[in-house]
């Protein structure tokens, strides 16, 4: 059997648990994934190279959405001043984020999950994770309307890392959400992303205030055009992005919508998502040795923005409802 699954125990700020590290043998491979710090994939290597950034404090300082891939939901990046209203009820989260103003990347990355089940087949590993309010979050019932369960199963195949994602509402009352992925991508071999090559074609931003949306989306300015392969060099990027390019796509489903690459390295990295991941950031972290292509399924503040009639791809499922999507990361030669 070429695919393996190990874990171990292992701990990060204090907080300890079992780590998944699922691998191919026969090319040096392996992804390690961490379901007590928000099954967050914290590390992806590929022929003995490293894809992913991880700060160096984790072990000690595990934060978060700063290393790995990390899972945003029940809503990714900022809600307003921690509050939204949803059937006539306001509520209240957190204010997290940098500025203490707002709240910030939901609960899913700062819990832990649970773990239904895992397994190798001839075509790759595969990892079952599942988050629900009520089960790893009690204390933050109350703060979010309705209840339902987010099921995550991460497969690797050698070169690629695919997560399926569904969404079932389990309550009585309509569930509103949104999930993102923050993976923070880095060059095996190169200092920062500067000289790596980014294609990402999109139509439309949303322009920021304060790091909120500050009014309906425009047309994407020279400076943060990816319409065509071009160097990241100095450009830094805290943006948010719609109407989103497809670089081509596969019969099941699956829309190539980013590539990231050195092109005399000959490899690159490939960013598919389903069709309901309709909106991207893309950001430069201040110490710019990783790029995040992030897949969003709406809008930063999509709580509050569909209130006032914008299309924020916010979703509200019924109760017994379902929603499924997939994004998946491939790596591989140019």
């Amino acid at each position: 059997m070429l695919y393996h699954i190990d874990t171990e125990e292992r701990s990060a700020g204090g907080v300890s648990g079992t780590v998944y590290q699922l691998s191919h043998a026969g090319n040096d491979s392996s992804i390690e994934v961490w379901p007590a710090h928000g099954f967050n994939c914290l590390r992806w290597k590929h022929r003995g190279q490293e894809l992913l950034y991880v700060a160096p404090d984790w072990e000690t300082n595990p934060v978060p959405t700063r290393s790995g891939i990390p899972i945003l939901y029940p809503f990714p990046n900022r809600i307003r001043d921690g509050q939204f209203t949803h059937d006539g009820r306001t509520f209240q989260l957190p204010k997290n984020d940098s500025t203490k103003a707002n709240a910030i990347h939901g609960f899913a990355p700062r819990n832990g999950w649970t773990i239904s089940g895992y397994g190798t087949d001839t075509q790759g590993a595969w990892l079952h994770g599942n988050f629900r309010i009520a089960v790893n979050a009690p204390e933050s019932v109350g703060q979010w309307p309705g209840d339902a369960e987010l099921n995550v199963i991460c497969r690797f195949t050698g070169h690629a890392i695919r997560m399926t994602f569904q969404v079932t509402n389990k309550g009585e009352t309509s569930f509103p959400f949104g999930i993102g992925l923050h993976p923070y991508f880095q060059i095996p071999g190169a200092e920062t992303i500067n000289d790596a090559e980014l294609h990402a074609p999109a139509r439309s931003i949303w322009p920021l205030k304060d790091s909120l949306p500050s009014g309906p989306r425009q047309p994407v300015p020279d400076e943060l055009n990816w319409q065509r392969p071009r160097r990241i060099a100095s450009t830094n990027l805290d943006t948010v992005y719609g109407n989103l390019g497809v670089i081509r796509s596969k019969p099941e489903g699956l829309l190539l919508r980013a590539e990231l690459k050195l092109p005399e390295a000959g490899e690159q990295l490939e960013v598919w998502t389903t069709e309901n991941f309709r909106e991207s950031v893309l950001f430069t972290p201040v110490h710019r040795k990783a790029l995040c292509i992030e897949p969003y399924t709406c809008v930063t503040d999509a709580a509050n923005l569909q209130t006032k009639g914008e299309d924020t791809g916010w979703v509200v499922l019924p109760p017994g409802g379902d929603w499924t999507g997939i994004v998946e990361f491939v790596w591989g030669q140019v």
